[in-house]
């Protein structure tokens, strides 16, 4: 077993619950945190199974207070924080014309200000931390990181969807400006940027034939991702095996970011 402890917000259920899942799974200990305080407290005890290596707070990313309260309860829980992953977030539909205000800072208020102010409260205790320390050369005995859950719509865009690609977008840099001003501290913050991934927010898609082969014909794969296949990307970015890698976004889509045609696919 591992004394490393992680956070991973919006952990409730998909993505996020895949994650926390595969972190205690390799030993870890893990601290959910979503808003849905009925799917979370179900959460945490179904990985905790009786154990000290899950438990689930409440917290809205977007509210500084709730963030403060979120990192407190981890210390008091298990004294340390070695990682961070920033998977909570939401998709709004509205395009330039038609999307309400409201809808639009909600959905940034989540994805971008939500990951801001949780990497930051984060950051500034592994810098404490590290700041202890007498022998600042030996950074990498306490490896810390942070991942950011992007998308690939942080490239390629939708248009319905203006608020959350802008969101993924400002993600994406604020994954690369934070690694930069972190690395002096060997604090390392790396991007996922999943594809079509089988989670509640695709389940109409799945159980539409047309809309499932327009996936299909997009992903050089052939099909959706699994929540699994994302939580093994980013416990290996939180894992000492990517200890030189900082600043990058790995794009797990299939194919998809790759693909300049549509390719036929059966019925």
């Amino acid at each position: 077993m591992s004394d490393r402890v992680f956070i991973v917000t919006g952990a409730a259920r998909g993505i996020g619950f895949a994650c926390a899942q595969r972190l205690i799974s390799d030993g870890h200990r893990v601290v959910l945190a979503d808003r849905d305080t009925d799917a979370g407290y179900q959460a945490g005890k179904d990985l905790a199974a009786g154990s000290d290596r899950a438990i689930f707070v409440e917290c809205d990313v977007a509210d500084p207070l709730s963030v403060h309260n979120l990192i407190a309860e981890t210390l008091g829980a298990y004294d340390r924080i070695d990682g961070l992953i920033n998977n909570a977030g939401i998709a709004v539909k509205g395009g330039a014309l038609d999307m309400a205000i409201e809808d639009f800072d909600r959905n940034l208020a989540v994805n971008l200000r939500g990951a801001f102010l949780m990497s930051k409260a984060v950051a500034k205790y592994m810098v404490s931390e590290i700041e202890e320390r007498a022998d600042r050369s030996r950074l990498t005995e306490r490896p810390y990181a942070i991942v950011n859950m992007s998308s690939i719509n942080d490239t390629v865009a939708i248009p319905d969807y203006l608020a959350y690609t802008i969101s993924k977008g400002g993600l994406h840099q604020m994954t690369r400006a934070m690694a930069l001003e972190l690395a002096p501290y060997g604090i390392r913050v790396n991007g996922i940027g999943p594809g079509s991934i089988k989670t509640d927010m695709l389940a109409s898609v799945v159980n539409d034939a047309d809309a499932m082969k327009k996936i299909k014909q997009r992903t050089p794969l052939g099909r959706p991702g699994l929540p699994d296949e994302i939580a093994s990307v980013a416990a290996f970015l939180l894992s000492e095996e990517s200890s030189y890698i900082t600043g990058q976004h790995i794009y797990a889509d299939g194919g998809r970011l790759a693909l300049n045609y549509m390719i036929d696919v059966e019925d």
